[in-house]
């Protein structure tokens, strides 16, 4: 056990992990020239598309230093802020990180908020300085930045380049003296925790678990501690490029299980494995279970699909424990599911891995957080509002509290007038502000949940030029003013448009819809109002006129009562299709609202 390394590599998005870990498995000959491919570890398109890590993903390299031969774990962790829960499951499984820094754009948000996930779980650090054959690298003021962030000395940072594999070498020196090894007890009972777990079709549900105390053999019954159900080790081995069987697994290891599961409810990421004769007494203390922050409807284009999204949509919770969802119907678009994700760009690949994988083609709903409503009739009593239209009568509401967050952002000094106006424009309330170098800038705020859900990520972007790096977390619930703002069509109220605003952006949100919707519906043989309304006030109104067909083409002169009678019977008959008229609406129109700044 002397000789088992754990690790994972943590960093800011597009930061360079997966290139550094590319050349990490080509120096430790896992992956051999031929099967070499950038982003060796991202086996989903969609990451090599977007050029994303979207799932952490494990590897064990095998590395000899003088005459001793070492096993190392390595865990590829996503850099995005709406990941950061598979970042949290993957520090949970080790004893070191590697903090990768990028040369030329130094530290950003991200950066510090996995730095502290690591040390709250005492991990090892050692600081990695990237990029550096690029010609914008500026290697002397982000080794101030590191060394003021961490405390370390300037020599322990290591300089590498993951594109020409300049310090890999040094990097895995490094990670050999400075990582401790695992501690564990090999004759112990077993216990095991699960950090990851996928699904294949052939083989049912695969677990990975990093083997804390005993060890696992291949055909022993073993017993997950949190839902007490047991299974027989079919096959237990550890993970390579391909999945490598092996008769055992011994503490302080990586490795998985394949043990016949095909629910996917009985797997919890978290959950301690043990054996069925000599169980451990108590459960390995895990994570913290996920907190959605933020939900949207997600609902089959064709109702009679309603069970094959459910099937796939627990299929992808399998790979993804972070997604959230229950069974919720709506007036407009029959039956679907209430899902909870980590943020904007969560619900985007969300939406995008049921298409490709499944095939399922999804009418996904403005996206929401989940407000607190309380009662006066019974103000102690919280009622949690998932949904607008779950709402209590206005009349019966004693106040609405919602939530909000701490938000960091990191920027160039220049950009700091115009991030003040968008984060207080979004009712943000500014907490400090602190000069990290001299054109370096962290910005905290305090700012309602509900108001990044829309297009602040999208504009904080465009305001800096890309330059600004974004990272929060919940601080909890605060009374605000909030009123449920309702789109009608053609009279009738859309409950899949509906959304709780603030009092003071109503009337001008409410007129941005109509609009936006009146580009987006196309028109009919009748004319469609267009409403916004709280309550029974209608506040804005936009009209999508009727398609006309020109009647009184065939009266060529003639008397003018002729022509007043073929557009009156015209008229009756516009009247009498709206009233029996249903308006389509378009898939983009249900997410017009995340738009309305374009």
């Amino acid at each position: 056990m002397k000789n088992i390394r754990n690790f994972c590599i943590i960093a800011h998005i597009d930061h360079g992990k997966s290139t550094l870990a590319d050349r990490l498995l080509q120096t430790t000959g896992t992956i051999s020239d031929r099967e070499m491919q950038d982003q060796a570890l991202d086996d989903m398109d969609l990451e090599r598309e977007r050029g994303i890590t979207i799932k952490s993903h494990a590897i064990q390299m095998d590395y000899t230093k003088d005459g001793e031969h070492y096993t190392l774990n390595l865990i590829d962790t996503p850099g995005h802020v709406d990941f950061s829960y598979e970042v949290s499951r993957s520090i949970a499984a080790c004893e070191g990180a590697l903090l990768i820094v990028d040369a030329s754009q130094g530290i950003e948000a991200q950066t510090i908020s996995n730095l502290y996930l690591a040390l709250e779980h005492d991990l090892e650090i050692i600081p990695i300085l990237n990029k550096m054959d690029l010609p914008g690298a500026m290697p002397d003021e982000v080794t101030d930045q590191i060394i003021e962030l961490i405390g370390c000395d300037a020599e322990d940072i290591i300089r590498a380049s993951g594109k020409t594999g300049l310090g890999v070498d040094d990097i895995l020196t490094a990670i050999i003296e400075k990582v401790p090894a695992p501690k564990g007890d090999e004759s112990a009972p077993l216990q095991a925790m699960i950090f990851d777990s996928v699904f294949n079709p052939f083989r049912g549900i695969i677990a990975y678990y990093r083997v804390k105390n005993g060890t696992i053999k291949k055909g022993q019954k073993i017993k997950f501690f949190n839902t007490g159900k047991t299974y027989d080790a079919d096959e237990v081995g550890i993970l390579k490029m391909d999945l490598q069987p092996r008769s055992e697994v011994k503490a302080g290891d990586v490795g998985y299980i394949i043990s016949g599961i095909k629910k996917a409810a009985e797997v919890k990421v978290g959950d301690t494995i043990t054996s069925l004769n000599n169980p451990c007494t108590n459960a390995i203390k895990g994570f913290e279970d996920v907190k959605p922050m933020v939900f949207a409807g997600i609902y089959p284009v064709d109702t009679e699909d309603y069970e094959e999204l459910r099937y796939s949509m627990e299929k992808l919770q399998l790979n993804d424990s972070s997604l959230v969802f229950e069974p919720e119907s709506s007036a407009a678009l029959g039956f679907g599911f209430r899902c909870g994700f980590l943020g904007m760009l969560h619900m985007e690949i969300i939406q995008e891995r049921l298409e490709r994988e499944f095939n399922m083609t999804v009418i996904t709903t403005v996206p929401n957080v989940s407000y607190h409503a309380f009662l006066e009739r019974d103000p102690d009593n919280v009622v949690i509002v998932n949904n607008p239209s779950e709402l209590p009568d206005p009349s019966s509401l004693e106040r609405i509290e919602e939530p909000y967050i701490k938000a960091q952002v990191i920027t160039k000094s220049e950009y700091v007038g115009q991030i003040m106006n968008l984060c207080i424009e979004k009712r943000g309330d500014l907490k400090n502000q602190v000069y990290l170098t001299q054109d370096r800038v962290e910005i905290t705020f305090e700012m309602p949940m509900g108001e990044i859900v829309f297009d602040f990520y999208d504009r904080l972007k465009t305001v800096s030029r890309g330059y600004a790096s974004f990272d929060y977390h919940p601080v909890g619930y605060k009374k605000s003013d909030l009123i449920k703002l309702d789109v009608l069509l053609n009279g009738e109220p859309v409950d899949a448009l509906s959304a709780l605003v603030h009092r003071s952006n109503a009337y001008e949100l409410g007129k941005k819809i109509c609009i936006k919707l009146k580009e987006l519906i196309p028109r009919q043989q009748f004319e469609i109002p267009i409403q916004a309304a709280i309550g029974a006030k209608v506040i804005a109104r936009e009209t999508i006129k009727a398609l006309r067909k020109d009647v009184t083409a065939k009266c060529y002169g003639g008397d003018i009562t002729r022509k007043r009678k073929l557009l009156e019977k015209q008229k009756a008959g516009k009247k009498r299709m709206r009233q029996v008229g249903k308006v389509e609406i378009p898939q983009e129109a249900f997410l017009a609202v995340l738009k309305l700044n374009d």
